[in-house]
């Protein structure tokens, strides 16, 4: 194995006698950098692009949700959930009681979902991370927080107490009486505002547990569902198994990720996509090294004639050019990873590419997964390539 080697690195450092057949080598070079290092940069600005997406649901999404199958809400008394806080794997569990509430402020009207939530909601979302204007509720009052979203539709700022928030409710009794009224109506005074993103700022309101409570005519162990906080190294089936034991009664445990089923399978197809699409171009580009190994395998052949008088066996000579092939695809490769790295690099520390009319600088991150996968298409590929342009060589009837 060192003497075809050997031979292969003097081929790929020594120039040939003829300039055109440098100057192709250095093209094919060049291409398999530039494919590469174009999609080591793809990859980062995908990877980017993906983490700033993900980042508004991660601010505002649990690591597990945990609801009852059947029916809004179940009962869950201060017993069965201190047992569920002491549960191995979990940092904190906040319970939520969620339902639709029709929204009223100077005649303009909206449809949200209005989130009561505990006082260790805190613990599980950063609620501080949320907020955009003024402060979180005061759980001593009727007060709210509202997204931006709703803020704009209904024209509503922080602490008007000129006119209050109206939020209704149908009233959940059968007497006949509720025909006369049928809706419960509570007022709230706004104290704050967050930012998330245009859809959810649009969708929900925060409140109390207990403002929520009396909203919805609920009772004081009713919950829409549980969000916990666990640690990194948790064991999720086993944390299935002791919160089912918990509550005992049939209960949907979701990720985060399957909270955002649907944005995670459009975020891996379009990665997939990108792999893809990438992977073609980078197989476009070694079709350069397979002419550029052909005309040095031409150039060579009377060099070979001597390689075969002084007993070099046919196998070695092949070797010698797969080699070559190899070191084209993976020295042009391996500089592209560089030169693709430092400009990702670059840009996040130093960025000079901004989204198109903002301030904002494009998001990138190196990932070491995107570099394996890189190097990995790149070996692949070129081995491929370089074994295809040299299968012929070393038949003595035949040198190609």
């Amino acid at each position: 194995m060192r003497f075809p080697l050997y031979i292969a690195t003097r081929y790929f450092f020594n120039r040939t006698k003829q300039n055109v057949i440098n100057i192709i080598n250095y093209i094919a070079l060049t291409v398999v950098l530039i494919a590469t290092a174009a999609l080591l940069i793809v990859l980062s600005a995908f990877t980017g692009l993906k983490d700033f997406g993900l980042s508004f649901s991660n601010v505002f999404d649990p690591d597990y949700r945990v609801e009852a199958t059947q029916g809004k809400v179940f009962i869950l008394d201060s017993l069965t959930l201190n047992k569920i806080k002491q549960i191995e794997g979990i940092d904190a569990v906040t319970g939520i009681l969620e339902e639709k509430v029709f929204l009223n402020y100077r005649d303009k009207n909206h449809v949200v979902y209005l989130k009561g939530v505990d006082s260790l909601f805190n613990q599980v979302i950063s609620s501080e991370k949320l907020l955009n204007t003024g402060r979180w509720f005061d759980n001593e009052f009727d007060e709210v927080v509202i997204g931006s979203g709703v803020g704009q539709i209904l024209n509503l700022g922080v602490y008007d107490y000129n006119d209050f928030l109206m939020l209704t409710v149908p009233k959940r009794t059968t007497k006949t009486s509720t025909f006369k009224d049928p809706f419960v109506n509570k007022t709230a005074l706004v104290s704050g505002i967050y930012t998330v993103s245009e859809e959810l700022d649009k969708k929900y309101i925060f409140s109390s547990l207990e403002f929520a409570r009396d909203l919805f005519q609920r009772n004081k162990d009713a919950f829409s569902s549980l969000e916990l906080k666990v640690v990194p190294t948790h064991n999720r089936l086993k944390l299935e198994n002791q919160l089912q034991n918990a509550i005992k009664i049939p209960l949907k445990i979701r990720s985060r990720n399957e909270l955002n089923a649907a944005l995670f399978k459009m975020l891996n197809t379009e990665q997939m996509a990108i792999y893809l699409i990438f992977t073609l171009v980078i197989i476009i580009a070694l079709f350069n090294v397979v002419g550029a190994l052909i005309m040095m395998i031409l150039e060579k052949k009377p060099q070979m004639k001597v390689l075969y008088a002084m007993g070099v066996k046919p196998t070695e000579v092949r070797k010698i050019f797969f080699y070559l092939g190899g070191m084209i695809s993976w020295f042009g490769g391996g500089i592209g990873v560089l030169f693709g790295s430092f400009l990702v690099l670059l840009q996040t520390y130093y960025p000079f590419l901004h989204v198109p009319g903002t301030n904002f600088p494009y998001p990138v991150r190196l990932e070491f997964l995107n570099v394996v996968i890189v190097f990995s298409i790149l070996f692949i590929l070129g081995a491929i390539a370089s074994g295809w342009a040299t299968v012929r060589v070393g038949k003595k009837t035949n040198l190609l």
